[in-house]
C-alpha cells in the first residue's frame, strides 16, 4: 500500500488558514488596521464599497517597505515582529502570526502599492487567488495602499454565507471603532459608498469616544484610573441611567489590544449592580495596561483572547476602580445631615433697622353673618373635631345618590350572574373588571376568578397587530404637530436604513435627514393619543430589534414586531378605567394566542374555586 499523506499545496494551505482569521469583510479589515498601526502611520484611511464585497482599501502613511518585504509579506508565517518563541511572550504589536496577508491574498484579488520614506519610487503588487499576476515599480506616497476586491471570489460557498450589505456593515463598523478606540492619538476616517461616516482627528480617549458615538455621550462618561503593581487601568465607564438592553458598548483593552473577557466582563457588571437591572448593559471603556510577560495573547486565531498569570487579582482591581468611581462622582444620592436646608431661603440678610414689620388692613363694614361663606371666628381643637363629624346638609347634586345606589346595583347584579345567563344582559351593559396594585385586571369566572396581565396582554395584541402591519404595508400615521430629529450612532443608522420600509410599515412617518440622523414625522396611530416621545420611542425600538435578534435568532419582521410591541405597550402601574380594561380584554381574546405573552410566559392565570377553598382549608 501506498503513502496517503502528503503535503498540502501553499493554495489550498492558505485557504484553510483563511477559513479562520477571515470569516468575513469586517476580519480582512481587522487585519488591515491593524498591519497600517504597526507600520507606525499616524492618519489612517479606510475605504468601503458594497459593505466590503466590492472593496476594501486602507491607506497610510506608515513607513512603507522594500521591494523584498512587499513580496515576502504574502508568504505564510513571514512576519517582522517575531524572531524567536520568547519573543511571543512580549508583543507589543498588534499582528505577529504573518498568516493575514496570506490569508487575504488566497481568497481575494490584491492590489499592493507601497514605498518606504528614502526611497524614490515605489512597489506595485498584484495577486489573485495567491498567485502573483504582476510586481513592477511605481509612482506612489510614502506609506502603504492595499486594495482588497470581491472578497471571497473563489470560495462561493464562504461568499453566499454572508448577510445583507447593512449587517456586514456594520460588523465593518464596529471593527473599525474598536482600532480607533485603542488609537486615539492617530487620525482614521470611513467611506462607504462614496459616503464620509467617520472622520475622527488626533485627540484624547474622551474626545475619540464622543466622536464615535455622538455629542450625547460628552455627558455620560465618568473616568476611571487605578495604578497597581499588577496593572494600570484608566478609561471611562457609562452613567447607570444611560445604560442599554443590549451589548455594543463594552470595550476593554489589554496593552491598546481589543479583546474579549466575560470574566473581567463579570467584575464591571457587578460594580453596577446595586444600581441596573441584570438585564442592563453600561458602557465602558477600559485599557489595561500589563507587562506583556505575564499574559499569552496567542491563544485564539482572532487574537481577541487572552490569558493572564494572575487573573484574580486583575478581577479585583477593576471591580473596586469602577465602583469607586462609580461613588466619587456620586452617581448614588446622598444626603446631608449634619445641615437643614428647608430654612435656608427664608434668611434675610438685611440689617436690623431695615426691615419694617407688615402692616394690618382691615375692612370695617366686613358682617361675617351676611354670607353663609363666610371665615368664623378661631376655634378651639376640640369645637373643630365635633363639628367635623357632625352630619352636613347637602345642598345640591342629592339626585347623584340615587345615581350611586342604582351603579352599585348594577355591579352587584353583573357579578352575580352565572356565565349562562350573561347573554341575556343587555349589549350596552359590559362586565365590570378590578384592577390590582394598576398591574393585574381581575374578573370573576364562572370557574373561580381570572387574572391578567396588563402589560403582557398589551404586548400581545400590539404583537399581532404589528405583524400583520408589516404583511399587509397598511400602519397608518398619526401625524405629529412637530417633527423630531433623531441623531444615531454610525452603525445603528445602518441599521435603522435597512429597516426604514418595514418601520414605515408599522405607521412611522420617517426619511432620512443628512449624516446618522432621521426626522419623524409621524408615528403609529395604535399607539394612541398620549403624549409619547418620538426619539425615545425610536431608539428603543433600534435597540430592542438588536436584542431580540441577539438573544432569539428572530426574523427581522418578528423582531422589529416584538421590540415595537414591547416599547409602546401599557406598563406595570398604570391605572385603567372601566372601559379601557373592557377594551383591553376584548383585544386580547381577539388575539391568535391569548393566553400567553410574546416572550412564551402566561398572560392568563385561573385560579378556580377548589384552588381558593384549599387555601382556605375548606
Amino acid at each position: 500500500m501506498s503513502d496517503i499523506i502528503q503535503l498540502l499545496p501553499d493554495s489550498v494551505a492558505n485557504q484553510i488558514a483563511a477559513g479562520e482569521v477571515v470569516q468575513r469583510p469586517a476580519s480582512a479589515v481587522k487585519e488591515l488596521l491593524e498591519n497600517a498601526l504597526d507600520a507606525g502611520a499616524d492618519k489612517i484611511q479606510l475605504i468601503v464599497k458594497d459593505a466590503g464585497k466590492a472593496l476594501l482599501q486602507v491607506i497610510d502613511n506608515g513607513c512603507g517597505m522594500s521591494v523584498t518585504d512587499a513580496r515576502m509579506c504574502f508568504e505564510r508565517h513571514a512576519t517582522s515582529k517575531v524572531r524567536k518563541a520568547e519573543d511571543l511572550f512580549a508583543i507589543r504589536t498588534m499582528g505577529f502570526r504573518g498568516e493575514a496577508m496570506a490569508s487575504i491574498a488566497a481568497i481575494a484579488q490584491v492590489e499592493m502599492k507601497t514605498k518606504r520614506h528614502e526611497d524614490e519610487v515605489g512597489t506595485l503588487i498584484e495577486i489573485e487567488g495567491s498567485s502573483i499576476v504582476k510586481q513592477e515599480p511605481t509612482a506612489s506616497s510614502n506609506g502603504t495602499s492595499i486594495s482588497v476586491k470581491n472578497l471571497f471570489y473563489n470560495t462561493p460557498a464562504r461568499r453566499n454565507f454572508l448577510k445583507s450589505n447593512p449587517t456586514e456593515m456594520r460588523y465593518i463598523i464596529d471593527e473599525f471603532q474598536r482600532v480607533a478606540l485603542a488609537k486615539p492619538h492617530i487620525a482614521f476616517s470611513l467611506h462607504h459608498d462614496g459616503n464620509e461616516i467617520f472622520r475622527l482627528p488626533a485627540a484624547t480617549i474622551k474626545q475619540r469616544i464622543v466622536h464615535l458615538f455622538g455629542n450625547n455621550y460628552n455627558e455620560r462618561l465618568i473616568p476611571v484610573e487605578e495604578e497597581t503593581t499588577i496593572i494600570n487601568l484608566k478609561g471611562y465607564i457609562g452613567k447607570p441611567e444611560f445604560a442599554k438592553k443590549t451589548r455594543g458598548e463594552q470595550f476593554f483593552f489589554v496593552n491598546d489590544r481589543f479583546i474579549k473577557d466575560n470574566y473581567l466582563n463579570h467584575a464591571v457588571n457587578k460594580a453596577y449592580s446595586e444600581l441596573l437591572p441584570d438585564d442592563n448593559f453600561p458602557l465602558y471603556v477600559l485599557f489595561i495596561e500589563i507587562d506583556p510577560s505575564k499574559i499569552d495573547v496567542n491563544v485564539h486565531p482572532t487574537k481577541t483572547e487572552i490569558k493572564y498569570l494572575d487573573e484574580k487579582s486583575i478581577y479585583a482591581i477593576i471591580h473596586s476602580a469602577v465602583k469607586r468611581s462609580l461613588g466619587r462622582f456620586n452617581i448614588s444620592p446622598t444626603l446631608d445631615f449634619n445641615q437643614e436646608t428647608a430654612f435656608s431661603n427664608m434668611i434675610t440678610h438685611k440689617a436690623p433697622e431695615d426691615i419694617v414689620p407688615p402692616s394690618i388692613a382691615f375692612n370695617p363694614d366686613f358682617n361675617p353673618f351676611s354670607s353663609p361663606k363666610a371665615p368664623s371666628a378661631p376655634r378651639d381643637n376640640s369645637t373643630y373635631f365635633k363639628e367635623q363629624y357632625q352630619p352636613k346638609e347637602v345642598s345640591q347634586n342629592w339626585g347623584s345618590l340615587y345615581e350611586i345606589a342604582n351603579y352599585q346595583q348594577a355591579a352587584q347584579a353583573t357579578i352575580e350572574l352565572d356565565d349562562e345567563k350573561e347573554e341575556e344582559m343587555p349589549a350596552v351593559m359590559n362586565k365590570l373588571y378590578m384592577q390590582i396594585h394598576n398591574r393585574y385586571i381581575v374578573s370573576q369566572i364562572k370557574s373561580g376568578v381570572m387574572v391578567i396581565d396588563q402589560q403582557a396582554a398589551h404586548e400581545r395584541i400590539l404583537y399581532e397587530r404589528f405583524l400583520l402591519h408589516l404583511e399587509d404595508r397598511k400602519g397608518a400615521s398619526q401625524q405629529s404637530l412637530f417633527p423630531q430629529t433623531v441623531n444615531l450612532s454610525p452603525g445603528d443608522f445602518e441599521l435603522a436604513k435597512s429597516l426604514l420600509e418595514d418601520i414605515k410599515s408599522l405607521g412611522f412617518d420617517v426619511r432620512e435627514f443628512g449624516k446618522n440622523t432621521l426626522v419623524i414625522e409621524g408615528i403609529p396611530v395604535d399607539l394612541g393619543s398620549t403624549n409619547i416621545n418620538e426619539t425615545q420611542l425610536f431608539e428603543h425600538l433600534i435597540e430592542g430589534f438588536k436584542n431580540s435578534q441577539q438573544e432569539l435568532k428572530l426574523t427581522k419582521r418578528d423582531a422589529l414586531a416584538r421590540s415595537m410591541a414591547r416599547n409602546s405597550a401599557i406598563k406595570a402601574g398604570t391605572a385603567l378605567s372601566q372601559q379601557e380594561m373592557n377594551t383591553l380584554i376584548d383585544e386580547l381574546f381577539a388575539c391568535k394566542t391569548p393566553n400567553f405573552s410574546i416572550n412564551g410566559k402566561s398572560a392568563i392565570q385561573t385560579i378556580t374555586l377548589a384552588e381558593l377553598a384549599q387555601k382556605f382549608e375548606k
